[in-house]
């Protein structure tokens, strides 16, 4: 099992200013490489204080790089239908240099209405976007002299520079959040997959029918790969765990429901299920996602234990950690990742050697 913290700014100016966040973020940063965790993961959102502070992962994860050793990069995710997939691969072949090869993609079909109003891309088409933006990019860091003609974009041999410094190419994964669908198809193109569980609105089975349908297209030529990432605050005891971690969940859910607000009364055929979706949102409380089993909160041993069922439900490859939620950060935050690497990273089983082949 292989583990990684998970940044997904929720500030504003109003809570908290871009240069304490990035502080904290990268403070945190140098102690889980320092600690052995095995990734450091950013998120692509714009405008909104639901990871509005981070428009761009690949310049983060860059200055993580400068600041790091060993541990790997990840977006969760970059977000291919507001960009070209020239700039993309560019920029992806280029901190891949800067990293010495640490740097794996992660991919999400983005799903805020308000983002796709504000740079004027149309969500119906997005999946169709998004799978064309994703394969124009694995072939330009993996063929020269590529030519694409697409009803998003088009170009022709284009040879992109500098060249990816991993063979053949960084790892690829996608996020998935509701539709069935994405999970089939995830499977298909062989990529990891992301996930992010919150409460009790995500289905368990999606990870099965993306295993599924993995297995059913590649057979024994490549291994499944799963990423789940969850809210985690260590302490002493449970009972501090939870005075100090329950306002920072509180804070998340206000925040993440206020982005989802658009979903009242937006719809479209590329998101079938998402109508609504904020009013399943809203109901959810800390409490909640600790009793889900979804937010990892409490003592060593109490976080050992939920792993353990988490694992049961999951088995996933790689946890990855959120550590910044409600604007939590500083001594607290740091307190936390250094009671998890000390205590429970050892007793689950931790491993940091090469994870390179596997994730492709």
């Amino acid at each position: 099992m292989r583990f990684g913290v998970s940044f997904l700014p929720d500030s504003s100016p109003a809570t908290k200013s871009a240069v304490d966040y990035f502080d904290e973020v990268l403070r945190m940063s140098r102690l889980a490489d320092e600690a052995g965790l095995d990734y450091v993961k950013m998120t692509e959102h714009y405008l909104n204080p639901y990871g509005g502070y981070c428009p761009s992962p690949l310049t983060f994860l860059t200055a993580v790089a400068a600041q790091t050793r060993s541990i790997r990069l990840m977006t969760g995710c970059v977000l291919p239908v507001f960009h070209h997939p020239i700039q993309l691969a560019s920029d992806i072949a280029m901190v891949d240099a800067l990293s010495g090869g640490r740097l794996e993609i992660g991919f999400a079909r983005a799903y805020l209405p308000y983002e796709f109003e504000a740079l004027g891309v149309p969500m119906d088409g997005s999946r169709a976007r998004f799978e064309a933006t994703i394969e124009a990019v694995r072939r330009l860091l993996t063929e020269e002299r590529v030519t694409e003609d697409t009803p998003f974009f088009s170009f022709r041999d284009a040879t992109v520079l500098p060249r990816p410094t991993q063979d053949p190419r960084p790892p690829f994964w996608i996020a998935a959040v509701r539709s069935p669908e994405s999970f089939v198809r995830i499977g298909e193109l062989g990529h990891g997959l992301l996930i992010t569980p919150s409460g009790t609105a995500f289905d368990d089975a999606l990870v099965g029918t993306y295993r599924q349908s993995f297995e059913r297209t590649h057979g024994s030529t490549a291994v499944p790969r799963v990423a789940a990432s969850l809210p985690l605050y260590v302490a002493a005891t449970d009972q501090e765990a939870r005075r100090i971690a329950d306002p920072h969940l509180t804070e998340y859910l206000r925040v993440w429901t206020a982005a989802l607000a658009r979903w009242d009364d937006t719809a479209s055929r590329d998101y079938q299920g998402y109508t609504g979706f904020n009013r399943i949102a809203r109901t959810l409380t800390a409490k909640d996602l600790r009793s889900s089993g979804t937010a990892f909160i409490g003592s060593p041993e109490h976080v050992i234990d939920q792993i353990g069922r988490f694992q049961d439900r999951m088995a996933a490859d790689v946890l990855l950690w959120q550590t910044d939620f409600g604007g939590l950060g500083g001594p607290d935050a740091l307190r936390s990742l250094e009671l998890f690497a000390a205590e429970v990273m050892p007793a689950v089983g931790g491993d940091r050697t090469p994870a390179v082949a596997a994730a492709r």
